[in-house]
């Protein structure tokens, strides 16, 4: 029976040796609450570093069968390995970057060779586990080369990834030395998520630029597989916090606090010690606001607990040791015999005491300055029983893309963050109540569950679009059915592309012109009894009629703009404006300007920017600038921009292969159609098809609807040419 198989850095069990031995900690993190409904089902398994070193071999096996009992699988590493994969590149190099904090990030090859020989090992681990139905989920930046490590030896494994930091602008994953490493790591996933559209945005962007890889409506056309990439909030176990809040327990903190801290109010800051989340910025706010609003000195205080992390590491040590400074000063100052501005605890607390300090605070100030999701909002809104309570929220956490009710900041601007805690004091208690009210309607909704949920239902639906979009290699058996076919037809339609299809791709498409072998095939098909051949092309119809135009073939030109059957004149599909060239051409000519070797073709009804010439990387990166653009311009009108192979071509909307191929379909009734494509405007032809007919993608690469796949055009030739025998 087929298995689910978490894959992550660490378990959702912590092992400790202590005196009497070895202990097992469950960790009480949000992943693994909401991974917990999974792994722990049947047989499945969650796969990760127990957090220990092993001495021997007997206390190795005994942890695997302690972990085995509650679905875990250990992957055991070493003292060197945690140091330079853990602590080098995966928070050294990685995590610094992808927060855009570049100037902490350190380059290390040996950093780079442990973090790539963990992720072996790691996939090892699975492959030892997984059976061929498995499905994988990899989670996080330590193990972004693992699901390429799966592919390659499961060609068809369900391999799901999850990314819980930031993807940062591509400009920044330039500066690493194993970019490229990188995201075909990841690529070897069939479907990536990110916790908002932005960090998706960011790796369509870095994936199309650095690897040339085309991408459209969130879809990644390797050369093997289709890569659906989506974006998929991460949410909390709502009713846990809801119920912690209200729970006995908490209640009996927050009188204790309450009568420690008698009428002052409270403004809470809960943080993990990192350079990332604005700590420091916000006690200068705080103390700012206690300097522009005199009023709130002795009757409000900062609740600041900051959460001890890898202080070990010189820029977090610097760091606490600023926050220490400033702590003490801004008390020192401020502070009198019955009030302390700052009431600074470093450590973590247990969740009742949590609970009681998100029900006691007034304000929550969650400012990271890059934060991949951050989850504390998200427990203080669940917390607030009352529904009262305001959130002061950084705009570069992804939970501002959720929670809009909060008062959404600049955390780098600490003026605005200052009159934020000003308005949150003062702000009237049926706005808090309203804009509560609809944060935690959101908060409950989406929770961990249902995130968990939604990525393994898109992952299997993903892989069964894969499945649906499969092509079969066009064997010798299928083949020698597709001839017999042919053979026995009464009427038979052939529909074939012309570049990249009958003739290779060359770099000046102007000299692609057809050779005699070609010609004398097509004409001898065209004459074979109740045979009618279509080329069905993007090129234009002068150039369609020059090279072919004596033969008895018929044509659809500029992708369906103009038709004709053999004898008869050209006809437009349907009436079409041209006007529109003169706005966009000036915009084709500066991309010809910018990129040495591309040039603009003009049709009837269509413009090109041909870049086969030019540079590769170069053209890649200005085609995906120029796609950007012309996106923009053409938004909400009736124009189309079309990518194609080394092309990009705009044109009328509605208008394309598939719809004229239609037409064909239609007035020529056949028992035996064939039709022959290799790019992505093929698909339109082959999608009109029905679904007895014969379609064949040529050239290796992405998924298509058509039913077979062929190699080169060499292959296309023999294969028509078997119709003749």
């Amino acid at each position: 029976m087929p298995r689910t198989l978490i894959v992550s850095n660490r378990l959702p069990t912590k092992v400790l040796r202590n005196e009497e031995g070895l202990t097992f900690q469950p960790s009480e993190g949000g992943l693994a609450t909401g991974l917990g409904s999974i792994y722990r089902q049947g047989d499945n398994l969650w796969i990760g570093w127990p957090g220990l070193f092993v001495q021997d071999e007997a206390e190795e096996n005994h942890i695997r069968a302690e972990l085995r009992e509650d679905n875990m699988a250990p992957v055991f590493l070493t003292e060197a390995e945690i140091r330079d994969f853990y602590e080098g590149f995966s928070n050294s190099t990685l995590w610094p970057t992808f927060h855009y904090f570049s100037e902490f990030a350190v380059y290390e090859q040996s950093h780079w060779e442990a973090y790539v020989e963990v992720n072996k090992k790691f996939c090892e681990a699975v492959l030892a586990h997984a059976g061929p139905e498995d499905t994988i989920w990899v989670h996080d930046y330590q193990l972004l080369l693992l699901p390429e490590l799966l592919r390659r030896a499961r060609p068809e494994a369900s391999i799901g990834f999850f990314l819980h930091i930031p993807f940062p602008s591509q400009e920044l994953i330039r500066v690493l030395p194993w970019r490229t490493e990188l995201l075909r790591g990841i690529l070897g996933a069939d479907l990536i998520g990110f916790h908002t559209f932005g960090y998706m945005r960011h790796f369509l962007s870095a994936v199309t630029h650095l690897l040339g890889y085309p991408a459209q409506n969130g879809q990644i056309e390797t050369p093997n597989r289709s890569v659906r990439v989506d974006a998929f909030p991460m949410g909390i176990d709502y009713e846990r916090y809801a119920q912690a809040a209200a729970s006995p327990e908490a209640a009996e903190h927050q009188a204790a606090y309450r009568e420690a801290l008698r009428d002052t109010r409270v403004i809470l800051s809960i943080d993990r010690l990192d350079y990332t989340k604005g700590i420091a910025q916000r006690l200068r706010a705080f103390e700012q606001l206690l300097q522009r609003y005199p009023e709130w000195r002795g009757q409000v205080s900062l609740i600041m607990l900051v959460v001890p992390s890898r202080d070990q590491v010189a820029q977090y040590a610097s760091l606490k040791e600023e926050i220490d400074e400033l702590v003490g000063r801004i008390n020192a100052q401020y502070r009198t015999i019955s009030w302390n501005p700052i009431l600074y605890f470093y450590r973590s607390l247990p969740l009742e005491e949590l609970a009681a300090l998100y029900r006691l605070a007034e304000v929550a100030l969650v400012t990271p300055i890059r934060d991949g999701m951050n989850l504390v909002a998200k427990e203080y809104v669940a917390s607030r029983l009352d529904q009262r309570g305001v959130l002061i929220l950084s705009e570069r956490a992804g939970a501002a893309r959720e929670l809009s009710d909060a008062l959404i900041i600049n955390p780098t601007d600490v003026g605005q963050l200052v009159e934020a805690m000003h308005e949150a004091l003062i702000m009237p208690e049926e706005e808090q109540m309203a804009r509560m009210s609809a944060m935690q309607a959101l908060v409950k909704r989406y929770n961990v569950f249902s995130w968990t949920r939604l990525f393994m239902n898109q992952l299997a639906y993903t892989k069964m679009k894969q499945h649906t979009l499969a092509t079969e290699k066009l064997t010798e058996t299928a083949t020698a059915q597709l001839v017999a076919d042919y053979q026995a037809a009464q009427q038979r339609l052939i529909l074939l592309d012309y570049d990249g299809t009958l003739v290779p791709f060359h770099p000046n498409p102007q000299r692609a012109e057809p050779d005699q072998e070609l010609r004398m095939l097509l004409r001898a098909l065209s004459e074979m009894p109740n045979t009618r051949v279509v080329i069905i092309s993007g090129r234009d119809r002068a150039t369609l009629e020059k090279w072919l135009g004596h033969l008895p073939v018929d044509f659809i030109a500029e992708h369906g703009v103009w038709l004709r059957t053999a004898g008869e004149d050209w006809q437009l599909f349907q009436p079409l404006r041209s006007d529109w060239k003169r706005d966009l051409r000036p915009v084709l000519e500066l991309y010809v300007a910018r990129t040495a070797g591309s040039f603009i073709e003009e049709k009837d009804y269509s413009l090109v920017w041909h870049y086969r010439r030019a540079d590769t990387d170069l053209g890649v990166e200005r085609a995906r600038e120029l796609l950007t653009h012309l996106g923009f311009m053409t938004a909400n009108t009736d124009l189309q921009v079309l990518e194609g192979n080394k092309v990009i071509e705009i044109k009328n909307a509605g208008i394309n292969k598939g719809t004229a191929a239609a037409r064909w379909i239609e007035h020529y009734p056949s028992d035996f159609m064939l039709a022959l494509g290799d790019d992505r405007t093929d698909e339109d032809t082959f999608r009109a098809l029905p679904p007895t007919a014969y379609s064949v993608r040529v050239g290796s690469g992405a998924r298509s609807l058509a039913r077979f796949n062929i190699g080169t055009p060499a292959e296309v030739r023999q294969l028509l040419r078997r119709l003749l025998a």
